[in-house]
């Protein structure tokens, strides 16, 4: 029984192995690919786009905006003060009364800097 564990455990260990040098190999064909194609003037250079979005500011400020709300709903639950409590509640009722146009609009600032379309989440409503 353990002798087949491991089997089943190693063989699936250098499965995804060899999923993981193939996928390394496609990426680094792609990038040749690409590279190709930008020498031939078929396509522009990318690559700066996507350096400056690594250095980007904008998600790590909207996860840290969204974040906040948690872990102070999570804090006044633990803290087992009710006056926190009522204070998270009362802060969510009037968050949840905020204006439509508010939220769709805070909706879709969330879900461009995630690359995300909203369209279907605005339509929703």
């Amino acid at each position: 029984m353990w002798l087949s564990a491991i089997k089943l455990a190693v063989s699936a260990g250098s499965k995804i192995y060899a999923n993981k040098q193939r996928t390394k190999m496609a990426m680094s064909d792609a990038q040749l690919m690409h590279a190709s194609r930008m020498a031939e003037g078929k396509e522009a250079y990318q690559g700066k786009l996507l350096e400056s979005r690594n250095s980007d500011w904008k998600d790590e400020f909207i996860l840290l905006l969204l974040s906040v709300p948690i872990v102070m709903l999570g804090w006044s639950v633990w803290s087992d003060n009710p006056v926190h409590m009522e204070k998270m509640e009362l802060f969510f009722v009037h968050f949840g009364n905020l204006p439509l146009w508010y939220q769709t609009i805070f909706v879709g600032v969330i879900a461009s800097v995630y690359g995300l379309k909203a369209t279907h989440l605005i339509k929703g409503k």
